[in-house]
């Protein structure tokens, strides 16, 4: 029994076979379907579908809420991204001053989720 060694590698070892594995996949095969072209429109469709529906109406909420912030006034009753209620008692540029109950809290502007009331609200009521 005589055994035949393997033929060597080529001098770039894995380069060949990996750009041999690359053609295999892109060479279009007889009866296998419609071809890479199906499959960049499908891509297209699921980016499309992503982007009008989550990344442009989550976009839009967050345009709402940087102008929410921006009309945020003295007297405005806030509740914050951990869920205490509060009024505003001093702005700054970034920090907020809020008072709930007895205490006095400073929080930075980006942590308000909702205005409850506005200032001019309460003293009409």
């Amino acid at each position: 029994m005589d055994r035949q060694l393997a033929a060597p590698l080529h001098p770039r070892g894995n380069d060949v076979i990996v750009h041999g594995l690359f053609a295999l996949l892109l060479t279009p095969s007889g009866n296998a379907g419609p071809g890479m072209g199906l499959l960049l429109l499908q891509l297209g469709l699921i980016f499309g579908l992503l982007y009008f529906l989550i990344l442009r109406p989550q976009r839009r909420q967050q345009d709402q809420h940087k102008k929410l912030l921006e009309t945020l006034q003295r007297g405005d009753q806030i509740v914050t991204s951990g869920g205490i209620v509060a009024e505003v008692v001093h702005i700054k540029e970034n920090e907020i001053t809020i008072r709930s109950g007895e205490a006095k809290l400073v929080v930075l502007r980006s942590n308000i989720a909702n205005i409850v009331k506005r200032a001019a609200e309460a003293k009409v009521s």
